[in-house]
């Protein structure tokens, strides 16, 4: 028997009439945007809560906006957040002309702009508290589905796209299905959310959530860092968006709004079932994303370089993971370790024990905090036939420099391994 939710939906202060409806938190979220009762496939208009740019697209997004749609100013500055993050510091002086021209538009417009140095866009909003449960984001990065780790509706979208909102503040999408992946068990040691989340693009693949919406269930014990790692993920899957419900921790930190709520009985187009306790680190092989295989079939692999950074992966707990592991050891003579903390807190929490000092000491390269060496531009670009072991989402031909460079994709724990040995490494093997 079917259980009925009812669902009571808000608009501008006004209320619509109540619906008897199961809603997955995707729709939840859109129907109080629409300010109706939506469900997939509905095509709507909305207002978002908070919109995105950072330093690679929004210079391109203020040119389309004033000189294409006529606008001069943006439709609600205190609605729109800049941050300057994949190319950080500027590498060139195309790209610091750039990054000046859209630090000038952000204080004539009285828009919050987060500089070199701050983080990623992603991490910060999320450390400052701007994405929050239950709201809609969209950003000029795909990676903006991160902000489905606090339980809002997070996506990413180009130029134009965003150039309209910050034009009009509104939008327009299709409701997306949702696929549910529900969790059971907790992770053993030595693996963790990335495995988690490198095993669900092996079993979706890449095409195998196109635009719909992925809900993780579960996981009410896992931390906002993990969360953080599997909604960033997301889109690896053709994710429109990826949303953890906002319980344990983030229910504490950030007060969920009463109507954003699981409900058992909402439509799924699919179930994915995966028993934490029998997951195996998993590792991405080149150059595809869901070329997902156990360590072990890869095991021994040698590698030039380790990377341990990005949205996915460059906050604290990963770098104490890693530290955890190199304590007290070198890594491999012929290996480069390039640290890139995912934000100036989460650096500053590593400096106040001895994460950081454990991985210099170790040998590791730290570099500013931002995207770093994971879009290839800067701090690290691999050479000609460079192998790198990752913590980030992407392993595409040429994704970090050269198109004969291999990428290999893992988790923090996987990576400090491998910077140990100079090979792909299980960490339990140490």
């Amino acid at each position: 028997m079917s259980l009925s939710v009812r669902s009571h939906v808000e608009s501008s202060g006004s209320r619509v009439a109540s619906v008897d409806v199961a809603q997955t938190l995707a729709e939840q979220i859109l129907s109080r945007k629409a300010g109706r009762a939506v469900c997939a496939g509905d095509m709507i208009v909305v207002e978002p809560d908070l919109v995105m740019g950072h330093d690679s697209l929004s210079p391109s997004i203020i040119r389309v906006m004033q000189e294409q749609l006529g606008v001069e100013r943006v439709f609600d500055a205190g609605k729109i957040a800049i941050v300057l993050d994949h190319v950080s510091p500027a590498s060139t002086v195309g790209t610091a002309n750039n990054q000046n021209a859209v630090r000038r538009f952000a204080r004539e417009q009285g828009i919050q702009l987060f500089d070199v140095g701050r983080g990623i866009c992603h991490q910060v909003l999320v450390e400052e508290r701007l994405a929050r449960p239950g709201m809609l984001i969209f950003g000029s990065d795909s990676h903006s589905c991160s902000y489905g780790a606090v339980g809002a509706f997070g996506s990413g979208m180009g130029t134009t796209d965003i150039a309209l909102i910050w034009a009009t503040g509104k939008t327009w999408l299709r409701v997306p299905e949702t696929i549910r992946v529900r969790v059971s068990g907790r992770f053993r040691s030595g693996v963790s959310a990335k495995d988690l989340a490198l095993r669900i693009c092996r079993d979706l693949t890449i095409a195998g959530a196109t635009y719909a919406s992925v809900e993780y269930h579960g996981l009410d014990w896992l931390p906002l860092e993990g969360r953080q790692t599997l909604a960033s993920m997301a889109v690896e899957i053709g994710a429109k968006a990826g949303i953890v419900p906002p319980t344990g921790v983030v229910a504490e930190r950030l007060t969920p709004p009463d109507w954003l709520q699981v409900h058992p009985d909402a439509t799924y187009a699919r179930t994915l079932e995966i028993d934490a306790d029998r997951l195996e680190p998993q590792v991405a092989r080149p150059h595809q994303v869901d070329a997902v295989c156990n360590l072990s079939e890869v095991e021994g692999t040698r590698v030039s370089t380790v990377f341990l950074g990005t949205c996915t992966n460059g906050r604290y707990e990963d770098m104490r993971a890693a530290a955890n592991l190199l304590s007290g050891r070198r890594i491999h003579p012929e290996i480069r370790l390039m640290i890139t903390p995912a934000s100036s807190q989460e650096l500053q929490r590593a400096m106040r024990d001895d994460t950081l000092n454990t991985l210099i000491s170790a040998g590791a390269t730290l570099t500013t905090p931002g995207c770093g060496m994971c879009m290839g531009r800067h701090q690290g670009t691999l050479g000609d036939d460079d192998v790198c072991l990752s913590t980030g989402n992407r392993n595409f031909r040429g994704r970090m420099g050269a198109p004969s460079s291999q990428i290999y994709l893992a988790s923090p724990e996987v990576a400090a391994a491998t910077a140990i040995t100079g090979r792909i490494t299980a960490p339990f093997d140490l």
